[in-house]
């Protein structure tokens, strides 16, 4: 009998040590970076659900691991939501429908549909950008985050001056002017108080911009590109 359940004892110590190893073997460990990453994948769903608040225990119930395995790979919790921000605003999915808008349809027509994507940019990540923008404004903000976030503008900006290209002949400001004010446009639409998203679509938006406010029929003196406006 002795001889039995020592066996017995020895066989679910045994099963105890497989069942462990496969676990191990289904639930491997994982390295810093893939840590990182899905850490940062967890954390961006909740940026936009709970702004720069979320806490370090909601992150790491959304990632499946113990609130300690954060600092582990990340020095504190700000590292890891500047992180999270700035995969959450990688323009790449803009600039790349940007690049897709059609370069043999009309200057009116190309402006409209980077309008309404930038729009559309800007209002999905407007609380997501001013916590950005309030981070990089912090006396201990990271010259990397800042750089990146620069970057990103000037990328934006870059793709949206292409599609203008085309056209600049036709316009009195270089499509790099264009496209700022357009930006410019589409920002304070968003961001200002004064701001109309309803009603200021990208067909308003570039209407204001190629058009002005007046009338086709009003008559009232408009300047030339060589007229220099008189100085009373």
């Amino acid at each position: 009998m002795t001889k039995y359940r020592w066996l017995s004892e020895y066989s679910l110590i045994s099963i105890g040590r497989v069942t462990s190893q496969e676990r191990r073997r289904r639930v491997p460990a994982l390295a810093p970076e893939e840590r990182r990453a899905a850490l940062v994948a967890a954390t961006v769903p909740l940026l936009h659900r709970c702004g720069l608040e979320v806490s370090t225990r909601q992150i790491a119930q959304a990632a499946g691991v113990a609130e300690g395995t954060i600092f582990g790979v990340f020095p504190d919790k700000q590292s890891l939501v500047v992180a999270a921000l700035t995969q959450a605003l990688d323009p790449q999915p803009t600039l790349d429908a940007l690049a897709a808008i059609d370069p043999r349809a009309g200057l009116r027509e190309r402006m409209t549909e980077a309008a309404d994507l930038i729009h559309r940019r800007f209002a999905g990540n407007a609380h997501l950008m001013a916590g950005a923008r309030r981070l990089a404004g912090t006396a201990g903000a990271d010259p990397e985050t800042r750089h990146a976030m620069a970057a990103a503008r000037e990328r934006l900006l870059a793709a949206l001056t292409a599609v203008i290209e085309p056209d600049a002949a036709r316009l009195r400001r270089s499509p790099t002017a264009v496209a700022r004010l357009l930006l410019l446009f589409c920002g304070a639409n968003t961001y200002g108080p004064f701001g109309d998203p309803e009603h200021l679509d990208g067909a308003e938006t570039v209407s204001l911009l190629l058009d002005g406010l007046l009338n086709d029929s009003d008559q009232d003196h408009r300047p030339t590109r060589t007229e220099t406006p008189k100085v009373p």
